[in-house]
């Protein structure tokens, strides 16, 4: 029996989402106007087309009283992504007069956070649509970590149960706690975005460069106002950088705790983020030594250029400093595989995230240990909380469905035309929420503007899928999903 689609909430939502959209549009459309830089009038008939189309949706949709189910909350979070990157990207068509296709990939890069870019000339661009880039991703770091923290727990995607609050409930009984975690989440965000900023113009930054980048550092974007990305700042902006882009790929909620408890060992004593620490210590350390060892540069040096990368493609950043594919085959390899790894949960960063590499090598641990004692009883267990069956194979489903995904996005960038390393790394650099991939065309120096249209398309869904942990797009295209 096919089910008819809860169709009033949706709208609803689908209205909340796109008047918050045409909110936001207003701070550039100010920044054109009080500037006379450019782009008002492109900005204000953006924001009225959205506008109209939120009162829209918000008349078809309300109703009394709303009863969302699991089906419509999977239904939401995909439509709401999808529908808000088409009306966010009315200023790049207006402004930039590119293509749609051009402005929606952009669009999406933008508010998955991915930071992948078909524009060039930066510099000469007017203010407002820079801001709004920058706007974007800083919009899509704080709606992924209220999703990831009250939304896909409850929906067990990829083993996110495993991080469950009170915050993941949305029974009537639990929505005010909801919505106290979501407004605490926002204070923590700001005012790291504002430290972020004041960090930034002590380094000798000017107002407009450190709003832009205080945006897209902490929300681990990557977008930057100019072409050269970070290469034009000095090497006290290097360690800014790359102090904020690390807290913005740790678990805000954890933040949170810390900061009611006053009691920081709350986040060095948690497993995820001791993971994520070491991981990058470690990777950092090791190729700077490499730059070292080959005299590219002196030791203090390669420590700085080789931290910052580290940190900006595992917490999916995407920031560009120097281009480490030249570095030599060493620190390529280590790259690539840390374009998969991605942050923490509950993070503003995207990947696979810390934690699923963690319990897969304790269930590793686990099935060794079964081997040398065949009568032994093991319990696995993650930051002191017992691993069920159940979040094992999410876990396992999701790292599976993750590469698969990598794989069939590769294969159609292919099949488009490109060259298989630009479309392996495209695949990884969209799925993963990276931004740049590896080669002369995509690499850490180029954009993606060359692409052919349809690959951009492909990158968009690739993008999406990785932003929302794939199955929650995935599910529905399954006819079961749509039946009673």
């Amino acid at each position: 029996m096919m089910i008819m689609v809860n169709y009033r909430p949706i709208l609803f939502v689908i209205g909340l989402v796109l008047s918050k959209i045409a909110l936001f549009m207003y701070i550039p459309t100010l920044v054109a106007l009080f500037t006379g830089t450019g782009g008002f009038t492109d900005f204000a008939a953006a924001v009225v087309i959205t506008h109209l189309a939120s009162f829209l949706c918000l008349s078809l949709g309300h109703s009394p009283k709303f009863q969302l189910g699991v089906r419509d909350m999977f239904l939401i979070t995909t439509l709401v992504w999808l529908i808000a990157s088409a009306f966010a990207a009315l200023p790049f068509v207006f402004i930039n007069h590119i293509s749609f296709t051009d402005a929606y990939f952009e669009t999406m890069s933008g508010i998955t956070t991915t930071g992948s870019t078909v524009l060039s000339g930066l510099e000469h661009m007017a203010p407002s649509i820079l801001l709004w880039r920058s706007t974007l991703q800083w919009l899509g770091g704080i709606g992924f970590i209220v999703m990831g923290v009250a939304i896909l727990p409850m929906l067990n995607v990829g083993g996110m149960r495993l991080f469950q609050t009170e915050s993941s409930d949305w029974s009537d009984k639990s929505s005010p706690r909801t919505k106290n975690v979501a407004k605490n989440i926002m204070y923590v965000y700001v005012v790291l975005t504002g430290l972020c900023f004041i960090c930034y113009r002590l380094t000798g930054m000017d107002n407009f460069d450190a709003v832009n980048l205080s945006f897209t550092t902490l929300s681990t974007g990557g977008y930057a106002p100019s072409d050269s990305s970070m290469n034009s700042f000095s090497d006290a902006t290097d360690w800014v950088a790359t102090f904020f882009m690390f807290a913005g790929g740790v678990p805000f909620l954890l933040i949170i705790q810390a900061l009611q408890k006053r009691n920081f060992r709350l986040i060095v004593n948690d497993a995820q983020v001791k993971g994520f620490f070491l991981l990058v210590l470690s990777s950092g350390f090791f190729i700077a030594l490499w730059l070292t060892w080959t005299s590219q540069f002196a030791f203090i040096d390669a420590l700085r250029v080789s931290l910052f990368n580290v940190v900006s493609v595992v917490t999916t950043t995407g920031f560009g400093l120097d281009d480490f594919t030249a570095w030599g085959a060493f620190p390529s390899i280590i790259f690539a595989f840390l374009l998969l790894v991605g942050g923490c949960s509950g993070s503003t960063a995207g990947g696979l995230k810390i934690f699923r590499f963690q319990v897969a090598f304790a269930l590793l641990k686990k099935q060794i240990m079964q081997l040398i004692h065949p009568s032994g009883v093991f319990v696995q267990r993650y930051n002191e909380r017992p691993v069920t069956d159940d979040i094992i194979r999410s876990v396992v489903a999701f790292a599976l469905t993750f590469i698969l995904t990598i794989v069939f996005i590769a294969m159609l960038l292919g099949c488009i035309g490109l060259d298989p390393i630009t479309a392996i790394t495209g695949s990884v650099t969209a799925v993963a929420n990276v931004g740049p991939g590896m080669g002369n065309i995509i690499g850490p120096t180029g954009n993606f503007a060359s692409l052919p249209d349809a690959a951009k398309w492909v990158l968009s869904l690739g993008m999406l899928m990785g932003r929302l942990e794939i199955l929650t797009v995935l599910v529905l295209f399954f006819p079961a999903f749509w039946r009673d």
